[in-house]
């Protein structure tokens, strides 16, 4: 029996902060100024951002990391969304918009259960992501192949399709609401975008930063997520204000401090239950260390390096820019929609069908 999953609350209806004019990223809309300095002399954050982008974590095989303009638009316009193909048919990959009068996909056919949102209801971002002037076709930097250094790369490969088939299919024990995902339940974000690590997804890649001279705020539009990192002098003392280990908070325990015009995030204890469901696997020892420079009126290049020998053979670097949005929208998530009760109710009907057969399985051998 197939068990249907709830549809994803996350329209944009009202707009929260607007500043007066939106701008373009770097290089689309004229020549970029120098960063703007906070009254303290240190680079000035605050601001609205996006690094909305159809680039993805890991590097396609083949693809240098660093591409040129007209290659970036090609592989941008030939890249599809939540499972239509920018090339196959009912799908215009001009507008990357599937046909509405193609129809639903049919049951039981390849597609059926396998294909989401087109782009009229998201913001995928319709470019690679421009880092230094430079188009990239993988955030991931180190190690050069673009590619997680997984220790057992096999088990994340089964894992992944796991958690892929049960998303698609719904097919899964669901013993109890808490067995559906965590962003599904609204507790954190998709895509991991709150991070640390912090990505871009499907939709609502907007942030607003507000800088003070003892804490930087980060607000996330997906789920509202909000990281408030307290400031301090240097390294050594930052690390020293750590929670105690048993504290395993959401988006996990960050500090932070200026290293010159950089500044630098260190996230430790990331709750477990978080780690297996974020974008890239972290085990409760791994370490996140996020740096943010503003580089001129543009741009602010986001580098974050994660270390977690439990996971990886090596530490691993990702780099990618955000650029000024035009502010926050409303976004609305209920844990597990109005879907919830039919995902627990099938998986109780699917127990109970087995349990049946099991039955007429004994009295027809008997």
């Amino acid at each position: 029996m197939r068990i249907l999953k709830p549809a994803v609350t996350a329209l944009a209806f009202a707009v929260l902060s607007m500043p007066a004019l939106a701008q373009a990223p770097a290089g689309e809309a004229g020549a970029p100024q120098p960063a703007p300095k906070a009254a303290n002399g240190k680079p000035d954050l605050t601001g609205f951002w996006t690094h909305a982008s159809v680039t993805t974590l890991q590097r396609a095989p083949g693809r240098s990391l660093v591409v040129s303009e007209a290659e970036a638009k090609k592989i941008a316009d030939n890249t599809g969304v939540a499972g239509f193909a920018a090339n196959e048919e009912g799908f215009n990959k001009n507008t990357r918009y599937s046909d509405p009068n193609a129809g639903a996909p049919e049951k039981g056919g390849k597609d059926f259960g396998a294909k989401g949102y087109d782009t009229f209801w998201t913001q995928p971002g319709d470019r690679l992501a421009k880092v230094n002037g430079e188009y990239r076709t993988s955030y991931i930097i180190e190690p050069a192949n673009g590619l997680l250094p997984f220790k057992d790369p096999a088990a994340q490969a089964k894992k992944r399709a796991i958690n892929s088939a049960r998303y698609m299919t719904g097919d899964a024990p669901y013993e109890g609401p808490e067995e559906t995902a965590v962003p599904e339940r609204c507790l954190i974000g998709f895509s991991n975008m709150g991070g640390p690590g912090m990505l871009n997804g499907l939709y609502n890649n907007n942030y607003q930063f507000v800088q003070t001279p003892t804490h930087l705020m980060i607000l996330v539009e997906m789920v509202h997520d909000a990281r408030i990192i307290p400031i301090f002098d240097n390294a050594e003392t930052a690390r020293a204000h750590h929670r105690p280990a048993t504290m395993a908070p959401w988006l996990g325990d960050t500090v932070g401090w200026w290293e010159g015009d950089t500044f630098v995030m260190e996230s430790v204890n990331v709750k477990p239950l978080q780690g297996e469901t974020m974008s890239f696997p972290l085990s409760k020892k791994g370490v996140v260390t996020e740096r943010l420079t503003r580089t001129s009126d543009h741009d602010v290049v986001y580098q974050f390096v994660v270390d977690d020998p439990e996971t990886y053979t090596q530490t691993w670097k990702a780099e990618l820019a955000f650029y000024p949005s035009d502010g926050l929208y409303e976004y609305a998530c209920h844990e597990g929609n109005y879907g919830l009760p039919g995902i627990l109710a099938g998986a109780r009907q699917k127990e109970a069908d087995a349990a049946a057969a099991k039955i007429k399985k004994v009295k027809a051998k008997n």
